[in-house]
């Protein structure tokens, strides 16, 4: 998966496009992904595990379809599939409220469906008194469990694709969030999900697929392969580690 990336920074959208009609902007290729090849059994749950910037939101929009992908093909009914990721489509402008109905049409839920489950999605979220504040004015926190509240009030999809939506809240929240994710991916649903939580990771997967600066690392059971990511992670903080006055010569 390449992508093409400006090489001379711009204020804005307005900014670039002017300097684009000067034809003053240039492009670098980057390589998101490279020669990644996995399979995914129905029933499966799969965790996605790598550092910052490795490609594995890449890899989950691809599979659902919101990116398609330069070289290579992925095999999927994305009519059975639901990518639950947080804060997508909120507009800062509008109010909690009006987020619910923008997010939740962005997700796919009806506005029968939204007025349907609209007092579950505000009391699952803790912002009852906040609901016709504009969301500009939320705390990142507040921000994050309305998000999480949206994407969650609908049934499993046949295929669930989860990118870091347990890293939200404080740890009430995070608790609460885990029992409902859980509920969500042993109900019999295929789920790929990203997390950095090696527990989560461990405790939900039945396989673990890790990528690395774009390139697969490693695919195996999860513990032999967090152990692997855990190691080589213990390398590179230990080589990046200040040396002692009495170790550099």
């Amino acid at each position: 998966m390449k992508f093409k990336v400006a090489t001379q920074s711009t204020s804005g959208i307005k900014d670039y496009f002017i300097q684009l009609l000067k034809r003053n902007i240039s492009y670098r290729e980057f390589c998101a992904l490279d020669d990644v090849s996995f399979d995914v059994s129905k029933g499966e749950v799969v965790g996605i595990i790598g550092t910052n910037g490795s490609g594995k939101s890449t890899i989950l929009k691809i599979v659902s379809g919101a990116l398609r992908p330069t070289s290579g093909k992925v095999e999927v009914d994305r009519k059975k599939v639901q990518l639950l990721t947080l804060g997508t489509g909120f507009d800062m402008e509008l109010t909690g409220r009006e987020n619910v109905y923008l997010n939740g049409a962005i997700i796919g839920y009806s506005k029968a469906f939204l007025d349907e489950h609209y007092d579950e999605i505000v009391k699952f979220a803790e912002l009852e008194d906040f609901m016709d504040e504009k969301v500009k004015n939320y705390s990142s926190g507040m921000v994050s469990r309305l998000g999480f509240a949206i994407a969650t009030a609908g049934d499993a999809a046949e295929i669930l694709i989860l990118d870091e939506v347990l890293s939200v809240g404080d740890e009430f929240f995070r608790k609460k969030s885990l029992k409902r994710v859980k509920e969500m991916i042993h109900g019999g649903s295929t789920v790929l999900m990203v997390s950095h939580g090696m527990g989560t990771i461990r405790d939900n997967c039945s396989k673990v697929v890790w990528i690395e600066k774009g390139k697969l690392r490693m695919v195996g059971k999860p513990e032999v392969v967090c152990k692997a990511y855990q190691h080589m992670n213990e390398v590179d903080s230990s080589d990046n580690a200040p040396k002692k006055i009495s170790e550099v010569s």
